[in-house]
């Protein structure tokens, strides 16, 4: 066999894999939308989640209530090309993102971010411009994990606390 014909049979292994990638996305950001619509008015939640404009598989939303170290939550949650379903939630502080670069001590609260990963049930990181964000993966081998969902939007508001323990290394103020 050639390398041409290998290439094009290669291929064409390949197409129904990837057309059938698309409806699968599609159906996952839909029964996502009713989750979200459903989990985002209880009262420990209290937050609309909307499709994004820029990108028809992200929702957002801004958890504003109920939050002593932080003025609000973003929410992002993308249903990726890669059967998942990523959470970012970016904390907003004294009008802003939280910045590695900007903060008082970047070195302590990168270490506290590490020490969070590895004992929150959310991850913690840092994004391309160095903005703190706290995470979670979802994988969709098993199917939709719609209770799942459901516990990690509930815990978002935790973030809020940790916050507070990040505090003194953003701008040296204490807890509240």
């Amino acid at each position: 066999m050639s390398l041409k014909t290998f290439v094009v049979l290669s291929l064409l292994l390949l197409v129904p894999s990837i057309a059938n990638a698309q409806p699968d996305r599609d159906a996952t950001r839909a029964r996502l939308a009713q989750v979200l619509n459903s989990v985002g008015t209880r009262s420990d939640v209290n937050v609309t989640f909307r499709q994004s404009t820029k990108n028809p598989y992200n929702f957002a939303g801004s958890m504003t209530s109920g939050l002593t170290n932080v003025d609000s939550l973003e929410i992002v949650i993308s249903v990726t090309a890669k059967q998942t379903i990523g959470f970012r939630i970016y904390p907003h502080y004294k009008g802003g993102y939280i910045n590695i670069g900007k903060a008082r001590n970047s070195i302590g609260l990168m270490k506290q971010l590490l020490l969070f990963s590895d004992e929150n049930f959310l991850f913690w990181g840092a994004d391309d411009v160095g903005d703190v964000f706290s995470g979670y993966t979802v994988t969709l081998e098993s199917g939709f994990p719609e209770e799942a969902i459901v516990i990690i939007v509930r815990s978002i508001r935790s973030t809020d606390g940790f916050v507070g323990t990040m505090r003194p290394f953003i701008d040296g103020s204490t807890a509240k």
